[in-house]
């Protein structure tokens, strides 16, 4: 088992957490927990697990974001739903999406209640010490519902995953916009999706942009050089290699196991994925 293990079932498990974006259901519900726009239920649910917390600790955590994004969102959510009625929200959301998407019939199927079953076991077993998300998250008590217990079973693998992602990208001397940069040049996301949506000025961005050409990591049309590349691709192994306990503690058997049963949820789940979109997944991200 090595980090192409970790890779796989990321894209496995990614679009079951992230229909928590990308649906309908899910603003449904944040906006009937009271939240005042996009921005404020993303903010408010997904940084419930954490308590009532202020911009400060939320923009450290999801690394990427400029503060002012969250400072507009952030304490204020506070205000009109409390951290746990955004849980009950975001899992109502997330539940109903995945039942739309997948259909009752594999929602109430023993396959998917035997993947809630492993992929909690997997999530129950991630080292979360340094992961202040994937912790979080972990502590959350298990939904009796089979399908809901698997999307949290999923955001907790996901977060797991994102905490070592920006460990990663902090000890190689990488910050929130050059980050955003190389996945850009990367193919992996769009440009003005992810400058508009966290709020970065045309300043910061092209800043940004003169620091990773000066390092020889962008090329002058703003392409990856063999050095970008490669700093890109470590970063994306060293990612791998660090979301890799929860499948060493779930054993290669059930790990595959899983990963046999999320891949008819995964290819439903990632038909709402939008081109472009921020976590660089594609429509076609669990075939």
């Amino acid at each position: 088992m090595d980090e192409r293990t970790a890779r796989r079932l990321w894209h496995l498990v990614e679009p079951v957490h992230s229909v928590t974006y990308f649906t309908e259901e899910s603003r449904a519900a944040a906006d009937a927990a009271g939240m005042r726009g996009f921005w404020m239920g993303y903010f408010g649910m997904r940084s419930a697990p954490l308590g009532a917390v202020g911009p400060a600790v939320v923009t450290s955590c999801y690394y990427v974001f400029h503060r002012d994004r969250v400072a507009r969102a952030l304490p204020d959510a506070w205000s009109h739903a409390g951290p746990e009625r955004l849980l009950a929200a975001r899992l109502a959301g997330a539940g109903a999406a995945l039942r739309r998407l997948c259909g009752d019939a594999l929602i109430d199927s023993p396959d998917t209640a035997l993947a809630a079953d492993l992929a909690w076991q997997a999530a129950a077993a991630a080292d979360t010490r340094g992961r202040v998300l994937g912790a979080a998250n972990q502590a959350l008590d298990r939904p009796d519902e089979p399908h809901l217990a698997l999307w949290q079973a999923a955001t907790t693998l996901r977060e797991h995953r994102g905490d070592g992602h920006v460990a990663a990208l902090v000890s190689h001397g990488i910050g929130p916009v050059q980050a955003q940069l190389l996945k850009v040049a990367a193919g992996e996301s769009d440009g003005e999706l992810l400058r508009t949506g966290r709020q970065w000025d045309d300043e910061a961005w092209q800043a940004a942009t003169e620091d990773l050409r000066a390092q020889g990591w962008l090329d002058g049309d703003g392409h990856l050089t063999a050095a970008g590349r490669a700093a890109h691709e470590e970063v994306e192994r060293l990612t791998d290699a660090a979301a890799l306990s929860p499948w060493r503690a779930l054993g290669e058997r059930d790990t595959e196991r899983l990963a046999g049963l999320l891949a008819p949820l995964a290819r439903a789940a990632s038909g709402v994925i939008p081109p472009g979109n921020p976590v660089g997944l594609t429509a076609t991200a669990g075939r």
